[in-house]
């Protein structure tokens, strides 16, 4: 208990990580008290309750799809980045280094829209007629597989960890194909889905009028046919999140026979994968293993002029934001506005650096950290986090639903957890990106070519596990089942989620819980089937996995219940990983805070108990107010919760949050106990 305490107190002193704070931004201990809504019952909405008044005031920037906790910190970090690019521009270039110059021209290049404008079409011209001369399936499939084109294409194909040997790379092979989110949107019939269907086939036809080809209506009907007839036979979002049933390994030769129809050799060698391995014929991991065969086929039976179109417009789409801005308006209108509900773009400046942290993120994110995360809050921070292993340690040992030989598992992945915050170890080598400042398209080609022949290239090597997949200067935070670590960048250490300057409560209830939620990654529904050695293999006696499994059901059918919008409600399967993180997470980083007291009854602060502060810090982290059309497609296509009801659900199944306000039969949100869902 003492060095729990201990180790928070030495992170309240480190004001430094939450960028020089030197004082509280949300109330004077950590909260916005004047953010509140008391009129409302915490049962009946216990979002409402803590965040309702900040919600009636908050305006939503033209530019955005919605303000709130993570979106603020989003636009501080951008903010930063900006700030950065400028102090960059105003140096003399001889004193830049060859990284610093590449930001340099990478960023004025996007910034240039006269030059892009001037220039037209002429940058992609010889793409395009490319695109527009393919003539078999060969040709096709080339083109697909091209990660300079970056067009769309029927399968996906990236280079991944190996689910069942965490030491060796894999060759994913995926299905994909259609342009709109999620395959709901064009199989649901609700008048909502019906009006995108309309928005997107109207981008279609606009694309490829602006592209000069003729009869742009049927041609993009025809896209939109296919596109659909794809979308039938792909597999939803719940199937594709189980680890077992995307791990189906075959040769070249496997594949051909089971998935007849497609150019494998032609898709293959253009991505340069190689077909021999070090032990023998290469395995390619096939993920949505009975949609193959149907999408093979409805490429087999498309005529090669539809693909020639499907391609063209898709490749307009990748590219609109360096093409002129009538290709980019366009694309805006569906992408941002239909989909997102933003009447406006952001600012040039904002996407530049947007595409700087996409194609040469670890360069700022160096010089990110250096400005606003010294070195001493890197190891302050992890100790934070060693201290929320600890809990969960404690309470898989104390767990009563699980047996003894399942619990030593348990026990043995968490001890093996890595933690990461801040910043990688090792930052990414540039030196092979070749940036031309007046080249913008050819500057983003290469930058996803070079990308994907770093990974190419060490594809027999050993798994490098240092490696991240965020940048610094990204406000989120991940758990790697593979590398069995989890991640904190630099960028989320910041208010509400952790003030140095803030209660302890609010702390625990925002960072604490984030940490919780991480470490929970490795113990939900797919996350609970990788070892402590990061492999895919069942270390779950069958009793207990039943167990497990009718606690999961119970919160896939809570979650279902919460309606995001009239008619249109949470899908508990998508979003079950993270509902069990946040329910699993904000537990454990309540009994951490617990222990952080030493024995002593917390201080009552502005008439709020220490349980009360605590729930109220985790309801502000999730604060947000978002376009409809934005919680919309969240909702059919994120395997994320909207953010009211990550508040609302998490907390309803926690029994201290009951006793804290008085929460009781009757109130909308009211859960007996026997219906709460307690994992971890």
């Amino acid at each position: 208990m003492r060095r729990t305490l201990s180790l928070l107190a030495v992170l309240m002193l480190a004001g430094s990580a939450a960028g020089g704070a030197s004082a509280p931004q949300f109330g004077t201990w950590g909260f916005d008290v004047g953010g509140m809504d008391r009129a409302v019952k915490p049962g009946d909405d216990f979002n409402e309750f803590a965040n309702g008044g900040w919600i009636r005031r908050a305006v939503i920037p033209a530019d955005r799809s919605g303000v709130g906790a993570f979106e603020d910190l989003r636009v501080l970090s951008e903010t930063r980045l900006k700030d950065i690019m400028t102090g960059l521009e105003a140096r003399p270039r001889d004193t830049l280094s060859v990284e610093e110059r590449k930001l340099v021209d990478l960023y004025q290049a996007f910034d240039d829209t006269k030059q892009i404008e001037e220039r037209g079409l002429a940058p992609v011209k010889q793409d395009l007629a490319l695109l527009s001369g393919v003539k078999t399936p060969e040709d096709v499939a080339r083109a697909m597989a091209s990660h300079r084109l970056g067009t769309q294409s029927v399968f996906g194909i990236r280079i991944g960890v190996d689910s069942r040997n965490s030491n060796a790379y894999s060759v994913d092979l995926t299905q994909s194909g259609i342009g709109m989110p999620d395959r709901t949107f064009y199989l649901n019939t609700d008048a909502d889905a019906v009006k995108t269907r309309d928005a997107y086939r109207k981008f279609l036809t606009d694309m490829m009028g602006l592209a000069g080809m003729d009869h742009a209506a049927e041609r993009a009907a025809a896209v939109f046919d296919l596109e659909t007839r794809m979308a039938r036979v792909e597999w939803d979002r719940a199937d594709r999140r189980d680890r077992d049933k995307v791990y189906n390994p075959m040769t070249l030769a496997e594949l051909k026979v089971f998935a007849p129809g497609f150019p494998w050799e032609a898709f293959l060698a253009e991505a340069g994968i190689p077909l021999k391995a070090p032990y023998g014929d290469r395995k390619l991991i096939v993920h949505e293993k009975s949609a193959f065969p149907a999408l093979a086929q409805i490429f087999a039976q498309t005529p090669i002029a539809v693909w020639r179109d499907y391609l063209t417009v898709h490749y307009l789409h990748t590219y609109a934001g360096e093409l002129p801005k009538k290709f980019d308006d366009t694309n805006f209108a569906f992408y941002g506005t239909v989909l997102g509900g933003n009447p406006e773009q952001l600012d040039r400046a904002t996407r530049g650096v947007r595409l700087l942290d996409g194609e040469i993120g670890e360069a700022l994110g160096k010089i990110y950290v250096a400005k606003y995360f010294p070195p001493q809050a890197k190891a302050k921070a992890e100790a934070l986090v060693r201290n929320l292993l600890q809990v969960y340690e404690s309470e898989i040992a104390t767990l009563s639903w699980m047996s003894d030989a399942t619990k030593k598992k348990a026990l043995e992945k968490i001890r093996a957890f890595r933690v990461e915050v801040g910043y990688p170890d090792h930052w990414r080598d540039y030196s092979a990106y070749t940036v031309t400042r007046d080249d913008l398209v050819g500057d983003v080609q290469r930058g996803e070519v070079f990308e994907w022949n770093r990974e190419l290239k060490r594809l027999d090597d050993p798994v490098d596990k240092t490696e991240w997949y965020m940048t610094p200067q990204t406000v989120n935070a991940y758990n790697s089942p593979s590398f069995v670590k989890i991640v904190f960048p630099a960028a989320i250490l910041q208010p509400p989620f952790f003030d140095p300057n803030a209660d302890d409560a609010v702390n625990y209830g925002g960072i604490g819980a984030v940490i919780g939620h991480e470490i929970s990654h490795g113990f939900d529904d797919q996350g609970s089937k990788y070892t402590a050695a990061g492999n895919l293999e069942n270390w779950w006696t069958p009793q207990d996995r039943e167990k497990f499994n009718e606690r999961t059901t119970m919160l896939v059918k809570q979650y279902d219940a919460f309606e995001v919008l009239p008619g249109l409600h949470v899908i508990g399967k998508n979003t079950l990983g993270e509902n069990i993180a946040d329910v699993s997470g904000l537990s454990v980083a309540l009994k951490a805070y617990h222990l952080s007291l030493g024995g002593k009854p917390a201080p009552v602060i502005g008439s709020f108990s220490g349980d009360q502060r605590f729930f109220l810090g985790f309801a502000q982290i999730w604060r947000s107010k978002t376009r409809e059309s934005s919680l919309r497609t969240r909702t059919l296509s994120n395997e994320h919760t909207v953010d009211a009801f990550r508040a609302i659900g998490a907390t309803r199944n926690t029994d201290a949050w009951y006793a804290a306000f008085g929460v009781k039969p009757g109130d909308k949100y009211y859960l007996p106990p026997d219906q709460r869902v307690r994992i971890w």
